[in-house]
């Protein structure tokens, strides 16, 4: 329940995120679902690799490359996807992550948070 609740969370942040952002292209919801989707499955497969493989790096740089993987990530799911999600700049990428990574720290804290309201 929480995965699917995670991809549908990144969905709608993929289609806000494209309408601040001109060189960043979603096509409808369906497309973010589906880009969601993706980007789920390469986080689970791809990413730990990356990480390990930047490990020095991302010890020097107190963990901020992390974002840049994040990037990466995203770029890749633009890569396999480019019929329903466009990045054209690897700097779009990485503000898209940025942000990203900061709405789910956000949502995640809000929804899936221990203490009773």
């Amino acid at each position: 329940m929480r995965w699917i609740a995670g991809v549908l969370i990144n969905a709608i942040l993929f289609v806000a995120l494209s309408g601040f952002f001109e060189s960043f292209h979603v096509e409808g919801f369906t497309g973010a679902v589906i880009a969601s989707f993706v980007l789920a499955i390469l986080n689970m497969l791809v990413r730990p690799i990356l990480l390990i493989l930047t490990l020095p790096i991302n010890i020097f740089t107190l963990g901020l490359f992390t974002f840049v993987v994040n990037a990466m990530m995203l770029e890749l799911t633009s890569f396999f996807l480019d019929s329903y999600i466009q990045i054209e700049t690897f700097g779009t990428a990485l503000l898209i992550a940025l942000l990203m990574s900061l709405a789910n720290m956000v949502i995640n804290s809000v929804l899936w948070s221990k203490e009773p309201r």
